[in-house]
């Protein structure tokens, strides 16, 4: 492919092939600021220098929306961009037009415990969208660096969605207003994108859900920001690790609550801990519904694995306490000491034998990303 190809003009409404990049952008180290043409530059410069001032007055503090909220790490805040649109020939959810984000197919079915068993056209939707969902989070983790945004990663998701005839599934859900989540260090999940610039040493879990021809595919890794230090370097492969032994008993006849037992030892076994207030969750037509798949042991969840149940199973694990607190935008969960957590997440089929890793990358084992740079 060529650059030509890559990158798309950042200017509202324009879109074009570009290679053309601001000059400060690249001189501070901010990626991503394409644009087709100087006409293009021009007339948005007004609106795109926002981001150079943003990266400048980071140390100051310059935007704080919440000026008595008191966190509880590093972590702080930046702007936010406008949704993106998304071509109205994309199908789309029921909660992606809803003022609110409410899905009602969802609400219908809160409260009912019942998993669904997939037939065989419905198992195929689900390889499909699991399939495109793995594309583009590969998307996401090649602009993954040192002086990108988050916003930009979610702008690459974007795009990626909708060269693949995909709604991005967080979009609207509930309100929540871009693309992806992008999880930053303390935070565990449900983070914004915004025009923070990624630093050196930040770990950044990229969560990505499409919607393809009615079906979700879910998936979550996280990546390191250029040099990690060594502890955080093993918090991410002990999560990793516990996924992937959870994922191993996975088959016909066993109990989801089983899957906390096994994460919460091995985590433990190491010095971290296990997020409680967030669990997988069944998913094909619907974002969530049953079953609720809980990491921690001792966990109360209702039902036992068959063949065509679809779920997800996605720890959160943290250096330090186990306990979480949110911002005041209502969505992003940091932990409550403010130390690292990490996270990754797979959508899984249950098979006659086992089960079926639908979102597994598609390199020679497997592996995540992270594992690249180990």
């Amino acid at each position: 492919m060529s650059d030509m190809a890559k990158h798309l003009c950042v200017t509202d409404d324009c879109k074009k092939p570009s290679t053309l990049q601001c000059p400060v952008c690249l001189k501070m180290g901010i990626q991503g600021s394409y644009f087709c043409s100087q006409d293009c530059f021009k007339g948005s410069w007004k609106e795109h220098k926002v981001i150079h001032l943003l990266a400048k007055g980071k140390e100051t503090n310059a935007y704080n929306p919440w000026p008595y909220y008191t966190f509880t790490g590093k972590l702080r805040p930046f702007e936010q961009t406008p949704r993106r649109p998304v071509p109205p020939h994309i199908p789309r959810p029921d909660y992606a037009d809803h003022k609110e984000g409410r899905s009602k197919s969802e609400e219908a079915l809160r409260g009912n415990n019942t998993i669904k068993v997939l037939d065989d056209e419905e198992i195929e939707g689900m390889r499909v969208a699991c399939r495109l969902g793995r594309e583009v989070l590969d998307e996401a983790a090649r602009v993954c660096d040192v002086g990108v945004t988050t916003d930009e990663i979610d702008r690459a998701v974007h795009e990626a969605c909708i060269e693949r005839e995909c709604y991005p599934s967080p979009m609207n859900y509930y309100n929540f207003p871009k693309s992806c989540c992008t999880s930053v260090n303390e935070v565990i999940c449900h983070g914004i994108p915004d025009l923070r610039p990624l630093e050196d040493g930040d770990l950044c879990n990229v969560d990505v859900t499409v919607y393809h021809r009615g079906f979700h595919g879910d998936l979550n890794e996280t990546f390191f920001v250029g040099n990690v230090k060594e502890q955080h370097k093993k918090l991410v492969q002990v999560t990793y690790e516990a996924l992937m032994k959870a994922i191993a008993i996975v088959k016909p006849g066993e109990r989801y609550r089983e899957i906390g037992n096994v994460i919460q030892k091995h985590v433990h076994a190491h010095g971290f801990s296990v997020v409680k207030s967030y669990c997988g969750h069944g998913i094909h037509r619907l974002f969530h519904t049953a079953p609720n798949v809980p990491h921690y042991a001792k966990n109360s969840a209702v039902g036992v694995m068959k063949p065509g149940h679809c779920f997800t199973i996605e720890p959160m694990i943290s250096e330090g306490t186990w306990r979480d607190v949110s911002w005041p935008d209502d969505w992003t969960a940091v932990t409550a000491d403010g130390l690292f957590s990490a996270q990754f997440e797979q959508t899984l089929l249950v098979t006659e034998s086992g089960c079926d890793i639908l979102t597994k990358r598609r390199n020679e084992n497997g592996t995540p990303h992270f594992m690249d740079h180990m």
